[in-house]
């Protein structure tokens, strides 16, 4: 697994810039990352064997579609205010009461427990 440092989200990496890689250690038991340029086949630092990537299952690195991570977090921003809006006054006071007794509630926990 490589992950690429990003200098400007709106500029692609150019192809000689260093990567932080998994590496596993093809004759000893290192695992670890390092620093690799493109091109590069770097040795295990313990045994100076050569390497290669490792990526534990499971652990690949997600590809998000930046426009909709935008679009994901304006209407995060947009959310709270767009329902208090459209809430009655009698609906909001009645969700913050019950929010309170709540808290109220597991306060009292933490102090039987003797947090």
């Amino acid at each position: 697994m490589a992950f690429k440092w990003p200098t400007d989200p709106d500029n692609p990496l150019s192809a000689d810039e260093p990567e932080l890689a998994a590496r596993k250690c093809k004759v000893c038991e290192w695992e670890g990352q390092l620093v690799v340029r493109p091109g590069e086949d770097p040795d295990c630092p313990w045994c100076h064997a050569p390497t290669e990537t490792s990526v534990a299952p499971g652990l690949q690195p997600s590809r998000k579609n930046p426009h909709a991570a935008a679009l994901g977090r304006l209407g995060g921003l947009k959310g709270g205010q767009a329902r208090a809006k459209a809430l009655t006054a009698a609906q909001r006071r009645k969700i913050a009461s019950r929010a309170a007794r709540v808290r109220w509630a597991n306060r009292g926990k933490k102090d039987k427990d003797g947090e």
